[in-house]
């Protein structure tokens, strides 16, 4: 596994903390264990990982780490949530392609800090996104 990247558990949460600290892009994929797909897509998330060293890589069990996940409501598998500081910038579910998701994640980073938070209000979903898949929210609650 890539130095950038790790599985989310209850002992490295205060990495992921630091991680989203540190305003750098942060790249999170919600899976679970019993699903075949997200076994499969689990070595492209890590190759992702080596091609963008300057970004963050979160894997998250949803079921492991239900505390964590709270109010998030992952409809199917694999699901990404790319964020960046407080702005959550994507949260939906990807085909399980590498190609897609780096041209997803190439996509997000392009975009200012400024230019987030504009789209974080821009629509009701991106609203709510902000409230509930944020993953400094979802820190706080399940450290509550």
């Amino acid at each position: 596994m890539p130095a950038n990247c790790i599985t989310l558990d209850n002992d490295n949460r205060a990495l992921l903390a630091e991680w989203l600290a540190q305003d750098a892009w942060l790249v999170a994929c919600l899976c679970a264990a019993w699903c075949d797909t997200c076994r499969g897509y689990r070595s492209s998330f890590d190759k992702l990982a080596e091609q963008h060293p300057d970004k963050r890589f979160v894997w998250i069990d949803i079921e492991d780490q239900a505390d964590f996940i709270g109010d998030i409501d992952v409809e199917n598998f694999p699901t990404l949530l790319i964020q960046r500081s407080d702005a959550v910038a994507f949260f939906g579910t990807v085909l399980p392609d590498t190609k897609i998701a780096d041209r997803l994640i190439q996509a997000q980073a392009e975009k200012s800090l400024a230019a987030l938070r504009a789209e974080a209000a821009a629509s009701r979903e991106r609203a709510e996104w902000q409230r509930t898949c944020n993953l400094h929210v979802r820190l706080q609650e399940a450290a509550d």
